[in-house]
């Protein structure tokens, strides 16, 4: 999980001088025609992160492990993050996931076939969540037009 987790740092390393050039009135701005702002998928990937955080420590812990699913659309609207300033958001997304990574890199081996049961999916392994959590946070990325540099 050490390469995962340097390929997290790398990405947050990366991506966090560009979201900073971007200003705040760009900020507020949909990222794809229709879409959200770039302020709400950075706070959609802090919701990742405080999410993923307690699928990977309670699964550290435990030998199988049942979370709710996570009702993107509803948290974006009770956090108001379209309100946020960029700077703050950018500061504690990066802060976030450079935490991540280092949690990532002492996750034991031994836990990570242990069983996530996330809402409605199909059970998955600690090892494939935290994988995805990289994959999903590049997309999330180049969504906002920032090619991260590394991948899983």
């Amino acid at each position: 999980m050490k390469t995962l987790s340097a390929k997290l740092m790398a990405a947050v390393d990366s991506a966090e001088a560009r979201l900073i050039a971007v200003t705040e009135e760009e900020s507020a701005k949909p990222a794809l025609p229709g879409g959200w702002s770039r302020k709400q998928l950075i706070g959609h990937l802090i919701d990742s992160a405080s999410n993923n955080h307690q699928r990977f420590v309670r699964a550290a812990l435990q030998d199988s492990v049942t979370l709710p699913g996570y009702d993107q659309e509803g948290w974006s609207r009770a956090q108001f993050v379209q309100d946020a300033r960029w700077s703050a958001l950018i500061a504690l997304w990066a802060s976030y996931n450079r935490y991540l990574a280092h949690v990532i890199a002492h996750l034991p081996a031994g836990k990570l076939d242990v069983l996530c049961h996330i809402g409605s999916l199909e059970p998955m392994t600690l090892r494939f969540v935290a994988e995805d959590y990289l994959h999903h946070l590049n997309h999330h990325l180049e969504q906002i037009g920032i090619s991260s540099v590394a991948t899983t």
